[in-house]
């Protein structure tokens, strides 16, 4: 029962997310990382083992999506909101891309540093 409580939250905080999501110069936009990470949810906050496809999936195209600096820092600031409400298994949340094959630009974390994705420019 908390467990359905706490995923019935957590879609709320997601939406929530999804509509007051920011616009910013980034090519990637909040929603489009909850979407491909949404089916990650379940596996980072219950799960054990190996993560389904479908996590896999979605972690694959945030991949490709997030290439420039701009698109790492706009889809950590989107991960780390969303990783402060859903409370991932760090275990979990960090074996994520190596569980999948691939490399993730940005941590799942709620604590994680989005500031080094900042673009430095020469004044």
């Amino acid at each position: 029962m908390a467990s359905r409580i706490k995923l019935w939250a957590l879609g709320v905080v997601m939406l929530l997310l999804l509509l007051i999501a920011s616009t910013s110069n980034a090519a990637i936009s909040c929603s489009a990382v909850i979407k491909d990470l949404r089916p990650c949810v379940n596996y980072l906050v219950n799960g054990t083992g190996k993560p389904p496809s479908t996590c896999c999936a979605g972690a694959s195209a945030l991949a490709s999506a997030a290439a420039s600096s701009a698109e790492k820092k706009a889809a950590c600031e989107c991960i780390k909101s969303a990783a402060k409400n859903m409370n991932p298994k760090n275990d979990l949340a960090q074996a994520l891309p190596s569980n999948c094959g691939i490399k993730l630009p940005v941590a799942i974390s709620p604590n994680v540093d989005c500031s080094k994705y900042v673009i430095l420019r020469k004044t």
